[in-house]
């Protein structure tokens, strides 16, 4: 579930290819000698990715590769005496990639030149201009992984929607000063089918967010669990999970969303009034609750705008 967009403007396609050319080319992506060592860039970053050992599936998974493109790589470096494979302990089908003694000398040394010439590119601005330059590209990195993690539609008895809500449940029940029950949270009939709907947000594979929509009433819906990973905040995602709640909900029929949040919560409570909440009286016997929030949703409407519900 992609977010609901206007249409990617041309000179923005432009602008971000423009960049993508001149830094590859600038940090000398492009060269077969990737840092002045002799393997290109995918060895190099393969390498350093194995760090103190990773299993094939992670790294294929990490790094976004084909099996047999990994594979044929692991074996040129297991061959060069960088990289050795065992079966994990734990885990016979997993295979673990480890860095021999020269791997490591080797990832050292590759990491002593990516300080070099980071800090040569950065030598050549002012202590103001670095500071603009770090700031800028901490907003592009948040805003890539925001744009790389999806948000999709899962069964609410399925392992990434069981697992996402025990991680929601251990964390408020850490910052709520009463605890918190898990009996309290929604049944998987509940989020499923033509009347609910759960959704898990993944970056990478794995799955970081959550958050599920119930009917409460006729042509009212109730969102419940919006939840980020601790390691995926700051980005964005909950108010993308939020929107992909309320999609879900018109998709259903609902004209109308409610929810409710913990007095801790204060992060929550600003979010939902931020994405047009309005607060109302208590609709619920939530003893969790403290706040109680309502929004009408709009739908297409017969001419492909926006038309209230």
């Amino acid at each position: 579930m992609r977010p609901t967009t206007e249409p990617v403007a041309v000179d923005d396609v432009r602008v971000l290819r423009r960049f993508n050319r001149y830094f590859t080319r600038r940090i000398g992506v492009l060269d077969d000698h990737y840092l002045g060592q002799d393997r290109p860039l995918g060895e190099a970053r393969l390498l350093f990715e194995v760090g103190d050992g990773a299993s094939l599936r992670e790294l294929r998974t990490r790094l976004g590769l084909d099996a047999g493109y990994l594979s044929r790589m692991v074996k040129a470096l297991e061959a060069q005496g960088l990289v050795r494979v065992r079966v994990h302990p734990g885990d016979s089908r997993l295979r673990v990639a480890e860095l021999t003694p020269a791997g490591r000398d080797e990832v050292t040394e590759q990491n002593r030149r990516a300080n070099g010439l980071a800090e040569g590119l950065l030598s050549g601005l002012s202590p103001a201009q670095r500071g603009e330059l770090t700031a800028a590209v901490t907003v592009t990195e948040r805003l890539l992984r925001l744009a790389a993690i999806t948000v999709e539609v899962v069964d609410g008895a399925s392992r990434d929607a069981r697992a996402t809500l025990a991680a929601y449940a251990a964390d408020i029940d850490e910052r709520f000063p009463e605890g918190f029950d898990p009996a309290a949270l929604v049944r998987p009939g509940e989020v499923s089918g033509r009347t609910g709907a759960f959704l898990v947000a993944y970056e990478e594979g794995r799955a970081v967010g959550c958050g599920a929509l119930r009917r409460l009433a006729p042509r009212v819906g109730e969102i419940r669990h919006v939840w980020v990973h601790p390691g995926a905040r700051r980005l964005g995602l909950a108010r993308r999970i939020l929107d992909g709640l309320e999609r879900a909900a018109v998709e259903r029929g609902y004209g109308t969303v409610r929810l409710d949040t913990h007095a801790a919560l204060t992060e929550a409570q600003a979010l939902y009034r931020a994405c047009g909440y309005t607060e109302i009286p208590r609709y619920d016997e939530n003893v969790y609750a403290a706040h109680w929030f309502e929004k009408r949703l709009a739908r297409p409407g017969a001419d492909g705008r926006a038309g209230n519900r």
